[in-house]
């Protein structure tokens, strides 16, 4: 039996932001781009990886979250404390810049860690952290 990653889900709160770190700095392409109710739902992937994606979405659309709720998700994300995910290059040094020139925000230069891997790391225009490890 095989089992895989299909979807990852990570909240945006700019659809535009989040298309232009997604597609434009990160290089993903673009899968579903779906509208409803003024709220915007993508799904973006690495080239040549069909199998696995991210689904950027409004965060905190859930009829039963209450005001207070909605804010504090909005804060959490802000922070970089709510949503998460680990991407890997082999090329982290070129990525790095390549992100670097588009303006994201960067958190953390590429650096060897002590428990044997390299890597950095950036929040994306919602602030979700996004660590991107050398890959091999």
């Amino acid at each position: 039996m095989n089992i895989s990653i299909h979807y990852a889900f990570l909240p945006h709160t700019d659809a535009e932001a989040a298309l232009g770190f997604y597609r434009d700095a990160l290089g993903f392409e673009v899968r579903n781009d779906v509208g409803y109710d003024g709220l915007r739902w993508l799904t973006v992937g690495p080239e040549g990886q069909p199998e696995t994606s991210i689904v950027l979405h409004p965060p905190a659309t859930d009829p039963g979250i209450t005001d207070a709720e909605r804010q504090t998700i909005l804060e959490l994300i802000a922070k970089g404390s709510y949503g998460a995910l680990t991407l890997a290059s082999d090329d982290l040094d070129a990525l790095f810049e390549r992100l670097v020139d588009s303006g994201a925000d960067v958190v953390q230069e590429p650096m060897d860690q002590p428990y044997g891997v390299r890597d950095c790391a950036f929040r994306d225009p919602a602030g979700n952290l996004l660590r991107i490890n050398r890959a091999g």
